[in-house]
């Protein structure tokens, strides 16, 4: 199965590479996401994949949206990725930026966007969020 390749991951079940990008909004398509609050954001995503086992293959936070290549085990669906990401930061930057508080009801949207990346596409993946940069 895995043979001792890097880009897949095991647990005590499984051997597997699942890695999705993820893309959501703040709410109204607002642009909030600017400094000091992107820089905020990129660290509490940091610390929320550390605690949940997640891998950020690339991230990238525009003023309007954040992009997250991330990977994760079979026991964690997409929606519970998302939820765990957005609702900490959500959380913690309306906490600490009284700016987000004033202007959104809440930071997110409820909605987000979610494909899965095989191995083919993972270089495409990373080539165009790292673009999002100069966009």
């Amino acid at each position: 199965m895995a043979h001792g390749r890097p880009r897949y991951a095991q647990n005590s079940g499984a051997v597997f590479s699942l890695k999705y990008h993820v893309v959501w909004c703040p709410k109204y398509r607002r642009q909030v996401l600017v400094p000091p609050v992107d820089t905020r954001l990129k660290t509490i995503i940091g610390t929320v994949a550390t605690e949940y086992g997640f891998t950020v293959h690339a991230m990238e936070v525009m003023p309007d949206h954040v992009h997250l290549f991330v990977a994760a085990d079979p026991t964690r669906s997409v929606a519970e990725i998302v939820n765990r990401f957005k609702g900490r930061t959500s959380r913690l930057l309306r906490d600490e930026f009284k700016s987000l508080r004033s202007r959104l009801p809440t930071l997110w949207s409820r909605s987000y966007f979610a494909a899965t990346v095989g191995a083919v596409s993972e270089a495409a993946i990373r080539r165009y969020i790292e673009a999002q940069k100069g966009v």
